[in-house]
């Protein structure tokens, strides 16, 4: 189908709440309740651990599904879901994306090319970002690859408060290295 569009509904909250053992989707068994105060009331069925939910009017959910009997705790599901996300989003406001920016050097390079390429490859690492640097050889020039090694590793002496995570190697006709900014 050409042009078909692909549209992933959000997944609603009664829907995480059947990917959970909630509730009425608890599956039949054992299961050793605790109450909201963490402590164990014991063993009992699924309708009996459902009773014991309803008159104290909580939600009873799975928390260990694989123990024998299975270990359910009887608390304020909305809530839990709740500090979940919020949780979720927390830890996903404090992570940092690293992106990996690529200067691309030639064996014949000017030193005033070489200066800016070098220039702009420092704001990168100075922003957090690695930076990969490709040397490329066209026709002939591959004759010379001492040149090509010597232009890398002067490019990354010259680089300040950087380490180097893959030293210059040849990679058919390119040499690759990547830096890193230092973790200090």
């Amino acid at each position: 189908m050409k042009g078909a569009i692909s549209i992933r509904p959000q997944m609603s909250y009664r829907a995480q709440k059947e990917k959970d053992l909630v509730n009425e989707f608890l599956p039949e068994g054992k299961f050793l309740v605790i109450d909201e105060s963490g402590e164990k009331l014991g063993v009992y069925n699924r309708n009996e651990a459902l009773n014991i939910a309803r008159d104290k009017s909580l939600d009873i959910f799975v928390v260990a599904p694989n123990a024998n009997p299975m270990v359910a705790r009887l608390m304020d599901y909305s809530k839990h879901r709740y500090d979940q996300q919020k949780r979720l989003k927390e830890m996903k406001k404090n992570q940092q994306v690293v992106r990996v920016k690529e200067v691309k050097l030639s064996p014949t390079i000017d030193t005033h090319d070489f200066n800016t390429k070098l220039r702009n490859a420092q704001r990168f690492i100075d922003a957090g970002n690695k930076v990969k640097i490709s040397l490329r050889f066209r026709g002939r020039m591959i004759t010379h690859k001492d040149l090509g090694f010597t232009q890398v590793r002067n490019f990354v002496e010259a680089l300040q408060n950087i380490t180097v995570e893959s030293a210059p190697k040849m990679d058919g006709y390119m040499i690759i290295s990547v830096v890193a900014p230092s973790k200090n």
